[in-house]
């Protein structure tokens, strides 16, 4: 079967790779779409003998069984995957394989980091980094959670979606957020991560859930005093939960009632998976990048 592989530093190309072989309560999916995140891009930079990259995909499981998203570890970017079963969601015919292939990564990070946040009815909420895939999941939900949403982005064309997904105002730079607010969700690292600190409120709490500037991060004890004393500051992953099928679930429930709506910033043929990496590296791509395998899709 065909599957996208690393080549080089960065570099991805179609090549033949085994079959799959199913274990015990694994499933085989037909891909039919898949989604690229940028810190894909970062692993690819670093020789991984073995190792073939994909998260997000959705597809059909072999022999008649239904569609499905699925969240797996690596490998996802191939004609064929295998997934224990506990990591999928079954998908109804509304939801298109494109948007299904959107959710996994980015929509199970958006719902984990606000149930870590805990309730935000009625909270302030900065949000950095917020123009890709997380960001408007984050947006949406936060806001529809009744939170007042300032989403800080490079520009006015990657804000304009957030505001209509209920993000109150946009900020271009940190430093310009008009602050105190109660919680902020900080993804971008380097000089990001101690300005937003300082538009906390005192006793509020960042958590902190990516380095997207790739620039480590220095904190000066002092800057507490400033504004945010006795503030917290958690550090967040994702893949914390045993089973990601249950909040699948939940997204596909969200996506199917019209609450939740994934942003496909771009859709291609999985031919140009490289062209599109490059893309989404270099900032060109607002939300989601998903790449389908040419077959039909609904």
């Amino acid at each position: 079967m065909l599957a996208v592989v690393p080549t080089g530093p960065g570099e991805v190309g179609l090549a033949e790779v085994d079959e799959v072989q199913p274990g015990p309560d694994e499933l085989v999916i037909e891909v039919a779409a898949f989604s690229v995140n940028r810190g894909e891009t970062f692993q690819l930079e670093t020789d991984r003998p073995g190792w073939r990259p994909g998260k997000d995909i959705a597809g059909t499981i072999i022999q008649g069984g239904p569609r499905v998203v699925a969240h797996l570890p690596h490998s996802g970017w191939a004609e064929r995957v295998v997934v224990p079963a506990h990591q999928t969601a079954v998908l109804p015919d509304a939801i298109s394989f494109e948007q299904a292939a959107a959710l996994p990564l980015a929509g199970l990070t958006a719902v984990r980091l606000l149930r870590t946040a805990g309730s935000i009815l009625g909270r302030r909420v900065l949000l950095t980094g917020a123009s890709g895939g997380v960001g408007h999941y984050v947006t949406e939900l936060a806001a529809a959670a009744g939170a007042e949403v300032t989403a800080v982005v490079s520009s006015p064309e990657r804000g304009a979606r957030l505001l209509e997904l209920g993000a109150e105002t946009l900020a271009y730079d940190v430093a310009d957020a008009t602050g105190p607010f109660d919680l902020v969700l900080e993804s971008v690292g380097g000089r990001s991560l101690p300005a937003a600190l300082t538009k906390l409120r005192a006793g509020g709490t960042l958590i902190w859930f990516g380095q997207a500037s790739r620039e480590a991060s220095t904190l000066d004890f002092f800057d507490f005093f400033k504004g945010p004393e006795a503030a917290v500051i958690k550090h967040f992953h994702y893949d914390s939960e045993p089973a990601d099928g249950p909040d699948l679930a939940t997204l596909v429930r969200l996506v199917a009632t019209g609450r939740l709506h994934p942003e496909l910033g771009r859709i291609e043929h999985w031919t140009t998976t490289g062209a599109v990496l490059d893309d989404l590296r270099d900032r060109r791509i607002r939300g989601n990048a998903v790449l389908t395998l040419g077959r039909e899709h609904q």
